[in-house]
């Protein structure tokens, strides 16, 4: 085409014109805008999803109170009996004690709460689902293809720590607690032990996420397994910390909750190693 039939004006942004500036920026703010409306409708499906759950779980609230939330408290419990059946000298239940509430709204307010913490609990896939759905689009093919199976994975080890606190350490945890005498009579309300129950369960399902945040980490870069290697002993003490924070000062059920997520670390290490090396392999092919 003849230089002399380009139309200059149309064909060329006007940098000199503040209207075509204006519009330029009006752009990428509604371009800001739209991933804003877009997580706001991610958040609000995870939200609904949570309340639907928690509604149900309202709805059935004597029957989660008995055979799910207090369990752990009964002789009857799975653990106990699995315990029992593999060797009386291990056998142990816990002490015969009745849960008491002090405030009138107690009940009312614990059953809420227990509604609301079971609906993220048992939602939690699907609102790792939706947190997906967010970022893939803004990942590369091969981050893509690298993180395939993030929502299983992560679904896994939430649910697995969840059933480790709940199954492994409540039942010696409720025994330790319940049983410890100074001489006072005891007499726990059931706010304090639906939130210990919470302490047993989901930061040991977050924590046994540790895996995932390394593979991650290894990935863009910021952790090597040389420093994991470096740091075991420190990691090994601060793995102890973290157990007792999560467990009552009780040296065996810190011990049932330390070693997983020691060995979580050395699984971490392989899994750190092995990104580091797919890095390397992508970066000098």
């Amino acid at each position: 085409m003849p230089l002399d039939q380009i139309d200059v004006d149309r064909d060329m942004p006007d940098y000199g014109n503040p209207q075509s500036q204006g519009s330029e920026q009006d752009q990428k703010e509604m371009s800001f805008l739209d991933h804003l409306e877009e997580l706001r409708w991610h958040l609000i499906r995870s939200a609904i999803s949570i309340i639907v759950i928690a509604i149900a779980v309202f709805a059935a609230g004597r029957v989660v109170f008995e055979k799910v939330v207090l369990a752990p408290k009964e002789p009857w419990f799975v653990t106990y009996q699995v315990i029992c059946s593999l060797s009386e000298r291990l056998c142990f239940t816990p002490p015969d004690f009745d849960l008491m509430t002090i405030a009138l709204g107690e009940q009312f307010i614990v059953h809420l709460k227990v509604s609301v913490m079971l609906g993220i609990v048992v939602a939690f896939p699907y609102i790792l689902f939706e947190i997906w759905r967010f970022i893939k689009p803004g990942l590369y093919p091969n981050e893509q293809k690298a993180a395939r199976g993030f929502v299983t994975v992560c679904s896994f080890l939430f649910f697995f720590g969840v059933s480790f606190g709940y199954f492994i350490v409540s039942p010696f945890a409720v025994t330790f607690l319940a049983g410890y005498n100074v001489g006072a009579v005891s007499s726990p309300s059931l706010a304090s032990f639906v939130n210990y129950m919470t302490m047993f369960t989901v930061p040991t399902g977050v924590v046994f996420e540790l895996p995932v945040i390394v593979f991650f980490l290894s990935k863009i870069g910021l952790l090597y397994p040389e420093f994991m290697r470096t740091y075991r002993r420190h990691a090994f003490v601060l793995i102890l910390i973290l157990a007792a924070i999560i467990t009552p000062p009780d040296v065996v059920t810190q011990f049932l909750i330390g070693v997983p997520l020691y060995a979580l670390y050395e699984i971490s290490i392989i899994v750190c190693k092995r990104v580091v090396a797919q890095n390397e392999k992508a970066a000098n092919s």
